[in-house]
C-alpha cells in the first residue's frame, strides 16, 4: 500500500506528478477516506498543479467513487491507476489514467475523462454549450487529444504502446450520452459510458471502458511506464518544425539572428547533442541568457525560432517555451491547433518549478510578468536558473504593469553569478512592428518617458488622433472591412462586468464617455464592451460573437470589444486604436497619474507616484501593437491639447484614409 501515497520528494516516483497512483482496487478500498483525500490535495499541490480550489476537490468526491465503482465491478481492480495525472510540463492533468497489459506484450493505456454533467448542447465537433451556459470543448475531441500525447510524445526507447480513450458521464442516460457521441463528428474511436452504461454485465463494461482485454501490469510494467521521459517523436517534430521554424514568418534578420547564432552557440556548449546523454555528464556547467528588446523588437518571433531550433538539434532535453502571459500562450497553442500533442510545448506559467525540475532547455518570454513576493528575484525564476542546463530569458523592463510582478536583468545576472552560472546578455535594437519604424518607438518612449516630440512622420507607419471615440470606432471598423486585422484597447478605467445572464447575445457596455456636443454632431455618449472573459456564442445556433478575451486580438468578432492591457501584451495587429483614459493625464507640463480612476484592484491602492510607472509602461504597451497604423483618443482635454500639438491633423476622412491602410502616413 506504500506506493498508494509516495512521497512528493521521492524520488523513485520520478517524472510522475498526480494525485494518487495505485492498483484500482487498493485506490477504491480506501476511497472514502479522508486521509486518502488530504493527500490527494497535498500531492496535487507538489505536483504544481497549484492548491486544490472546492470546485475541484466537489469534482473528486462526485466522480471518484462511481468511476472505482464500476472498475472494480468490471473486474480491473489489478490495473494500475493514476488520478489527476499530469503531463511533463504541467501543460495537462488527465482525469484518470489506467495502465495495464496489452496483448501482444505492449502498454494498454486507457486516458478517461471525467465528467459530471447530465446534458449539454452540441455547438460543434469542438465545441459544447454546458448546462451552465459556458462553452467547452467537446469532451471526446478533448480526451483525442491527450490521447494524441501519448502517441506523439513516446520516445523511441519507450515500450510499445497500444492507447485508449474514454469519456465517462456517470449522471447522464444512455440518449443524452448517444447525442454527445454523434456530436464528436467523424468516429474518433472515443465511447461516450453514462450512467446506464456503467450498470451493465461486468463483462460488457469492461469492454465499454476499452479494458476488455487488459491484464494486470507486473511490477517491472508499471516501473517502465513511470520512467518514460516523454519527449516529441519525429512525427510531431516534423508538424512543429513547419509551423515554428519553416514559417516566412520567423525569418531572422539583423540583431535577431546574430542573437539565434550565439544562443545556439551556448546550447551546442551546454546541453547534450542527439546521441549525447541528458544528464550531466553529457553538458558543461550551465548557462543563463537574457534577451532585451522594446515592443516589436522581435523577442517573440526569435523565441518561437528557437524553440524549433531546439527541438531538433537538442531534443532529449525537452525543449519547453513558457509565458506569464496567459493571452501569448493561448495564441501559440492556437497556432498549433490542429495539432493536439504540440501544445504540451506550451506550458502554463504556473507550472514554471515543476518545468524547471524536467526540462533541459527552458526559454521563457515576457519574464517581466512573473509574479513576485517580496525582493529579489522572483521564487519561480530562482528555481528555473537553478536546475536547468540552458534557460533563455526574454524580457523588456518597461513592460512591468503591475506591482506583484517584474524582474530585472540585473537581478538575473546577480543570481546566476551566485549559482556559478555562466551569464550572456543580448539585446535587440530592431523595430519589426510599426512597420518597422523605430521612429514611431522612439515617438513613444519620448511621450511618455522624456520630453514629448512632435511627430514627423514615416513612410509606411500612421499615426493619428481621434477627436472621439466614435471617430476611433469609425476608423477601426473601416479598417476590418478592408480585411486588415484591427483593434482598440483603453486603459483598464471603467467597470468590467465578468457574468452575464444565460443566454445573453450581447456583451454589457461598460465603456461609456460623453462626447462633449458641438453644432454639428450634439452632445452623445458613446458606448463599448470590454472583450469577453468568456466566448460568448448565439444560444439558438451556436454562432461565435466574441471570442474568448485570450484570443481577442486575432479571432472573428473581436473588432467590437475593447481590450486591455490584459490581453494585447505581447501580441500586434494591423491598426491600432488607444483610448488613454482618466487615470493617466498630462497636467501642468508633466504626466500625472491618478490610481483612484483605476478599475484594476491590484493598482488602485498605490499613490499617485507609485502608479505612474506603471500607468506609463501600460500605455507604452498599448500604443505599440500596431504595425501599420495607431489612433489614439484620450478623455482629457488637455491630455487631447498636448497630443494635438504633436500629431498633425489628418486631411482626408476617415473613410478615405481606410482604403489607403496598408501605407498611409502623415509625412504630409
Amino acid at each position: 500500500m506504500s506506493d498508494q501515497f509516495p512521497s512528493p520528494q521521492r524520488e523513485a516516483w520520478g517524472p510522475v506528478a498526480c494525485a494518487a497512483g495505485g492498483r484500482v482496487g487498493d485506490i477504491a478500498a480506501v476511497l472514502d477516506e479522508a486521509a486518502f483525500l488530504s493527500g490527494c490535495a497535498a500531492r496535487y499541490r507538489a505536483g504544481g498543479f497549484g492548491v486544490l480550489g472546492a470546485a475541484e476537490e466537489r469534482s473528486w468526491r462526485n466522480s471518484w467513487p462511481p468511476l472505482f465503482a464500476a472498475l472494480v465491478r468490471a473486474g480491473l481492480k489489478d490495473l494500475q491507476v493514476y488520478l489527476e495525472y499530469g503531463t511533463p510540463g504541467g501543460g495537462r492533468r488527465l482525469d484518470a489514467l489506467l495502465v495495464g497489459a496489452a496483448p501482444g506484450g505492449a502498454l494498454g493505456l486507457v486516458v478517461i475523462e471525467l465528467k459530471q454533467w447530465q446534458s449539454c448542447r452540441i455547438l460543434d465537433t469542438d465545441r459544447v454549450l454546458r448546462s451552465d451556459g459556458v462553452v467547452t470543448a467537446h469532451p471526446v475531441h478533448q480526451v483525442a487529444a491527450y490521447r494524441s500525447f501519448f502517441q506523439h510524445w513516446r520516445p523511441e526507447s519507450a515500450p510499445e504502446m497500444d492507447v485508449r480513450a474514454v469519456v465517462v458521464l456517470h449522471n447522464a442516460t444512455a440518449a443524452e450520452g448517444s447525442a454527445l457521441a454523434a456530436g464528436a463528428g467523424a468516429d474518433v474511436g472515443v465511447p461516450v459510458v453514462t450512467a446506464e452504461d456503467l450498470a451493465r454485465p461486468d463483462g460488457e463494461l469492461a469492454r465499454l471502458l476499452h479494458c476488455g482485454d487488459l491484464a494486470a501490469p507486473g511490477t517491472g510494467q508499471v516501473s517502465q511506464f513511470e520512467s518514460i521521459r516523454w519527449q516529441p517523436s519525429s512525427r510531431l517534430l516534423d508538424h512543429v518544425g513547419a509551423d515554428l521554424e519553416g514559417s516566412s514568418r520567423f525569418v531572422l534578420v539583423g540583431d535577431q539572428q546574430d542573437a539565434f547564432v550565439r544562443i545556439r552557440r551556448a546550447a551546442a556548449r551546454h546541453l547534450p547533442s542527439p546521441g549525447q546523454p541528458a544528464g550531466p555528464e553529457g553538458r558543461g556547467e550551465g548557462a543563463v541568457i537574457t534577451v532585451s528588446g522594446g515592443p516589436g523588437s522581435g523577442k517573440t518571433a526569435l523565441a518561437v525560432r528557437l524553440l524549433g531550433r531546439l527541438m531538433r538539434a537538442h531534443p532529449a532535453t525537452r525543449p519547453r517555451f513558457i509565458t506569464p502571459s496567459g493571452t501569448l500562450r493561448a495564441h501559440l497553442q492556437d497556432a498549433v491547433r490542429g495539432h493536439g500533442a504540440a501544445r504540451e510545448l506550451f506550458p502554463a506559467a504556473g507550472s514554471l518549478r515543476s518545468t524547471a525540475r524536467q526540462a533541459g532547455a527552458l526559454i521563457i518570454d515576457e519574464a517581466q510578468r512573473i509574479k513576485r513576493t517580496g525582493t529579489g528575484l522572483p521564487a519561480d525564476l530562482a528555481a528555473v536558473l537553478e536546475h536547468v542546463p540552458l534557460a533563455v530569458v526574454f524580457l523588456d523592463e518597461r513592460q512591468i504593469i503591475r506591482p506583484d510582478e517584474g524582474t530585472t536583468v540585473e537581478e538575473i545576472r546577480a543570481a546566476a553569478r551566485a549559482l556559478g552560472r555562466t551569464h550572456h546578455h543580448l539585446e535587440l535594437t530592431g523595430s519589426f512592428r510599426c512597420s518597422g519604424s523605430a521612429a514611431y518607438t522612439d515617438w513613444v518612449d519620448a511621450l511618455l518617458y522624456g520630453t514629448p516630440q512632435p511627430w514627423t512622420g514615416h513612410a509606411g507607419y500612421g499615426l493619428h488622433l481621434a477627436d472621439d471615440p466614435f471617430q476611433l470606432e469609425e476608423w477601426i471598423e473601416d479598417a476590418t472591412a478592408q480585411g486588415h486585422t484591427a483593434r482598440t484597447t483603453a486603459g483598464f478605467c471603467w467597470p468590467w462586468t465578468r457574468t452575464r445572464p444565460r443566454g445573453a447575445t450581447a456583451l454589457p457596455l461598460d465603456i461609456a464617455i460623453d462626447v462633449p456636443g458641438r453644432p454639428d454632431p450634439p452632445a452623445r455618449t458613446w458606448r463599448a464592451a470590454w472583450n469577453a472573459a468568456t466566448a460568448l456564442t448565439h444560444p439558438d445556433d451556436g454562432r461565435p460573437l466574441a471570442p474568448h478575451s485570450q484570443l481577442w486580438a486575432s479571432h472573428t468578432g473581436g473588432h467590437q470589444q475593447i481590450g486591455c492591457i490584459y490581453t494585447a501584451q505581447g501580441l500586434e495587429y494591423h491598426h491600432a486604436g488607444v483610448i488613454i483614459g482618466p487615470d493617466l493625464t498630462w497636467t501642468d507640463g508633466r504626466w500625472q497619474a491618478h490610481p483612484d480612476q483605476s478599475r484594476d484592484e491590484t493598482l488602485r491602492h498605490l499613490t499617485p507616484d507609485q502608479y505612474l510607472p506603471y500607468a506609463l509602461n501600460t500605455y507604452r504597451v498599448l500604443l505599440t501593437r500596431g504595425t501599420h497604423t495607431t489612433h489614439i483618443h484620450t478623455t482629457h482635454p488637455d491630455t487631447h491639447q498636448l497630443l494635438a500639438s504633436l500629431i498633425p491633423p489628418i486631411r482626408r476622412s476617415p473613410a478615405t484614409a481606410a482604403s489607403k491602410y496598408s501605407s498611409e502616413s502623415n509625412a504630409q
